[in-house]
């Protein structure tokens, strides 16, 4: 499972070190890679084997809206297959890199079945939102069903 945050920076030539301890999960399902697609301002990270979880999930969904099939057609057709190099390093596609304004600084965030890669900016911006959410009763009485 992903877990935890790290700080890094993209280079130039898009590329990001994945953090030890989530090349580790990768690699325990002797995988070398991720597949990773746009979703919320951030790009999304899946395993091989989770990744196909949910292409099974999107193709097994018999209803498909207009919405539904929009979904389909960006998050599936803006995947992209990034392997892991030598230097432990995935190249993110332009594409991406443009979707997401990863400029410099970014933050790479455990979500237990996947990492998200946030700029910087955009990371800040959102544990702000989450702290003013906090303060709403039924984001707290839906935390609070967990037991926290």
């Amino acid at each position: 499972m992903f877990r935890g945050s790290s700080f890094h920076t993209i280079d130039a030539k898009g590329r990001i070190i994945i953090p030890a301890r989530f090349r580790e999960v990768i690699k325990a399902n002797g995988q070398d890679g991720v597949m990773v697609s746009r979703m919320d301002s951030c790009l999304v990270a899946f395993p091989h084997d989770e990744w196909y979880k949910i292409e099974a999930k999107i193709l097994s969904k018999a209803q498909k809206s207009d919405t539904f099939r929009r979904f389909r057609r960006v998050f599936i057709g803006g995947a992209f297959d990034c392997n892991c190099d030598k230097q432990d390093r995935i190249l993110i596609p332009p594409y991406l890199r443009q979707y997401a304004e990863l400029d410099k600084e970014i933050v790479l965030v455990g979500v237990l079945d996947h990492f998200e890669i946030w700029s910087r900016e955009k990371w800040d911006q959102e544990n702000t939102d989450i702290e003013k959410d906090m303060k709403k009763e039924e984001v707290r009485n839906e935390i609070a069903e967990l037991g926290i």
